[in-house]
């Protein structure tokens, strides 16, 4: 089993940045994969970004050039740098983990709100 605590949403104002955070614990040594997605009000959970156990990253096109993955290993983190932010950036943001005949593993998400 694979625990994941989310950490650093909050309130911002467009333009401005937050990081987020996401601690894994337990069974980490099969994870092959990392992940942030989000979810707004309304609408289907979404992917963001990925980050995979060898260090490959994706970051879909929408947020390309404003937000940026990466990791600690030693801290066993992952990380969501987000830059120049939008109110349609708003959403709860989920950490997930994926491991082989587990699944993926999901967060408890935190809240994110770009005010205009």
């Amino acid at each position: 089993q694979v625990q994941l605590v989310e950490s650093g949403g909050g309130l911002v104002q467009a333009g401005g940045s937050l990081r987020l955070s996401c601690a894994a614990s337990g069974l980490i040594f099969s994870i092959t994969q990392m992940g942030w997605y989000r979810q707004a009000p309304g609408k289907q959970r979404e992917l963001v970004a990925t980050i995979t156990r060898g260090g490959s990253t994706t970051v879909i096109e929408f947020v390309k050039g404003r937000f940026t993955i990466s990791r600690d290993n030693a801290k066993n983190t992952v990380y969501l740098q987000m830059n120049s932010l939008k109110p349609e950036d708003t959403a709860v943001y989920y950490c997930a983990a994926d491991q082989p005949f587990s699944g993926r593993t999901w967060g408890q998400g935190t809240q994110v709100t770009v005010s205009p």
